[in-house]
C-alpha cells in the first residue's frame, strides 16, 4: 500500500510498503530505493527503515552534472499504524513529519495505470458494472422487475415487504460509506439477487471495509428487532414473518464467504491478523461458532461457517498482499465481537420465532437446520 507522498525538488516522492516488511520509493515513478521482505519481523512493534539514493542534477550556468544526496528514514509501526519519517538532502533536513491511520484513512485513492482491454467474461461483467453504475435509470427498472419477480414468486404484499427490507439493508451500506466521506451512487435492485450500494470511491483501510460490509446486516438487525416487537405488542403475524425472513435473508449476508458481507468482514480480520497467537484466537472462535450451530440444530450455518473457517487460513497466508491498511488490535477485537453478535442475534430471531406451530414462520429454523 500507498505509505507516503511528498513533494520533493518539483517532483513527487512516493513510499510504497507492505506488513511483511517490503519497500519501495518512487522518485516521478521511478523506483530509486527498495527493501526487501522480512515477514520473521513481524512481532517488533517499530520496524526501521531507510532508503538512500543520488540525485543528478545539473549546475546553473554550466554543462557539469552535480550530485545530491536523498535520504529518507524513519519508523513504522502497522498495529496501531504510525509512519514518522525524516528526509534529508545533502544530510540537511529538508521535512520531518508523523503519519497515523486518520491521515491513511482520509487519502484519496488515485485509480492505477489503465491497460488496452481485452474480451473475457470477467472483463464484460465489469464494463455491465460500469453502466450499472452510470445509468440511473436502471435503479427504477431494476426496482419494478424486482417488484414484478418476487411478486411472481411469492405475493405483491410478501414482495414489497422484502424489498423494503433489502432497501433498508443496502441503506446500512449506504449510511457506512457516507460516515468516511465516499462518494455514493445509490442503492440498486437486482431481481432474484438481492441490492447492491455502489461507491465512486475506494477505501484505504479495513476498518472501512468491516463497517460498510457489516452495516448491512447490522441495520437488518435492527428492523428484525422492531418487527418483532410489533409482533409482540400487536400480534400480527405479518410482522413475524418479516422479522423472521429479513433474519435469514441478513444472515445469508453474513456468512464468511466472499463476495458476501461476511465473507468481507473475515477476509479483513484474517488479513489483519499478524501473529500466530491471533490465527489461534480466530480459529478457535471459528470452532466454537460451528459447535454452537450444531448444538442448536442449525446443520447448515454450521457447514457453512466451517467453510467460512477454512477461507481464514487461506487469507492469512496472503495477509501481506493487501493494500490496504489492516486492522488494529483493538479493532480486531471489535470487529470480530460485532460479527458475532449480529449473527447470534439474527440467528436468536430465527430460532425464537421458528419455535411457534405456524409452518410459515418456521421455515427459516427448517432450512437452516436442513
Amino acid at each position: 500500500m500507498q505509505l507516503l507522498e511528498i513533494e520533493c525538488l518539483g517532483k513527487m516522492l512516493r513510499l510504497e510498503g507492505s506488513m511483511a516488511g517490503w519497500q519501495q520509493l518512487f522518485w516521478d515513478d521511478k523506483c530509486v530505493s527498495q527493501i526487501n521482505a522480512n515477514a520473521d519481523s513481524d512481532d517488533l512493534p517499530y520496524k526501521k527503515f531507510l532508503h538512500q539514493f543520488i540525485l543528478k542534477t545539473e549546475q546553473e550556468g554550466q554543462s557539469e552534472q552535480g550530485e545530491l544526496q536523498v535520504e529518507l528514514n524513519g519508523l513504522l509501526q502497522w498495529q496501531p499504524f504510525e509512519l514518522q519519517f525524516k528526509l534529508l538532502i545533502n544530510n540537511e533536513l529538508l521535512h520531518e513529519n508523523s503519519l497515523n491511520e486518520k491521515d491513511i484513512e482520509q487519502r484519496q485513492v488515485i485509480p492505477g495505470e489503465k491497460h488496452p482491454m481485452k474480451f473475457s467474461f470477467v472483463g464484460m461483467a465489469g464494463l455491465g458494472l460500469k453502466l450499472l453504475k452510470s445509468a440511473k435509470v436502471i435503479k427504477v427498472l431494476f426496482a419494478a422487475g424486482s417488484l414484478a419477480a418476487y411478486s411472481w414468486l411469492f405475493s405483491i404484499e410478501f414482495a414489497i415487504a422484502l424489498i423494503l427490507c433489502l432497501v433498508f439493508h443496502e441503506y446500512g451500506h449506504i449510511k457506512a460509506m457516507k460516515y468516511f466521506g465516499l462518494k455514493t451512487k445509490g442503492i440498486y435492485l437486482i431481481p432474484f439477487v438481492g441490492g447492491l450500494a455502489l461507491s465512486d470511491d475506494k477505501i484505504n483501510t479495513r476498518w472501512q471495509d468491516i463497517v460498510i460490509s457489516i452495516m448491512g446486516p447490522f441495520f437488518g438487525l435492527i428492523l428484525s428487532l422492531a418487527c418483532l416487537v410489533g409482533y409482540w405488542l400487536t400480534d400480527i403475524e405479518i410482522l413475524a414473518g418479516l422479522a423472521v425472513f429479513n433474519a435469514l435473508l441478513n444472515l445469508f449476508n453474513m456468512l464468511p464467504v466472499l463476495p458476501l458481507d461476511g465473507g468481507h468482514v473475515l477476509k479483513s480480520i484474517a488479513f489483519s491478523i499478524n501473529s500466530k497467537v491471533g490465527l489461534l484466537a480466530c480459529v478457535l472462535g471459528a470452532v466454537l461458532g460451528v459447535y454452537i450451530s450444531y448444538h442448536f440444530g442449525l446443520a447448515l450455518l454450521g457447514f457453512l461457517l466451517a467453510i467460512g473457517s477454512i477461507e481464514i487460513l487461506f487469507e492469512y497466508k496472503r495477509r501481506h498482499l493487501s493494500d490496504l491498511l489492516p486492522l488494529n488490535r483493538y479493532a480486531q477485537i471489535v470487529s470480530a465481537l460485532w460479527y458475532v453478535l449480529t449473527v447470534g442475534g439474527l440467528s436468536a430471531i430465527i430460532w425464537f420465532v421458528g419455535q411457534t406451530d405456524n409452518g410459515a414462520l418456521s421455515l427459516p429454523l427448517k432450512i437452516l437446520a436442513s
